[in-house]
């Protein structure tokens, strides 16, 4: 049995199965997924250490502006460590497919860019790292997401 391939417009490559039903092969834009869940799991994991830094020792993290900030640093560090967690547990989910996880992922990355928006007073150059990533994870789990769950 000879297979035929057939190629979409987009560059994917369709092929068929061996139940006779076809499948689209994913394409190399597959890469930005795995570094969206990668800079999820990881960024949620430095919000949740910077988090705890801010908890048990707010003199340590605020070197200055201490006057411009909008709660205390020790509750900023309550919602670092939140927004970490859910952060590490949505970029998990990203490598399964799932358009939930997906969702729940962009949805997260948006509350941390917010999040780390009130928290530049207190740590300009790391908050505005984590806002860039965030966009660039919003932007792969939208542009190319579903292409992992082929």
């Amino acid at each position: 049995m000879t297979q035929t391939t057939e190629y979409m417009e987009t560059g994917q490559v369709v092929r068929p199965s061996t139940d006779g039903q076809s499948y689209r092969e994913p394409t190399g834009w597959v890469g930005w997924i795995a570094f969206a869940g990668v800079m999820m799991i990881i960024g949620g994991v430095l919000n949740a250490i910077y988090g705890l830094v801010a908890i048990f020792n707010g003199t340590w993290v605020a070197w200055s502006n201490t006057t411009h900030v909008y709660w205390s640093v020790s509750t900023w560090g309550w919602v670092q460590l939140a927004v970490g967690a859910v952060v590490i547990l949505a970029g998990l989910g990203v490598f399964t497919g799932n358009i939930v996880a997906r969702t729940v992922g962009v949805v997260i990355a948006g509350l941390s860019m917010v999040a780390n928006f009130f928290f530049v007073p207190i740590y300009p150059f790391w908050a505005l790292t984590v806002i860039v990533v965030d966009a660039l994870v919003i932007w792969a789990l939208t542009a190319h997401g579903r292409e992992v769950r082929a």
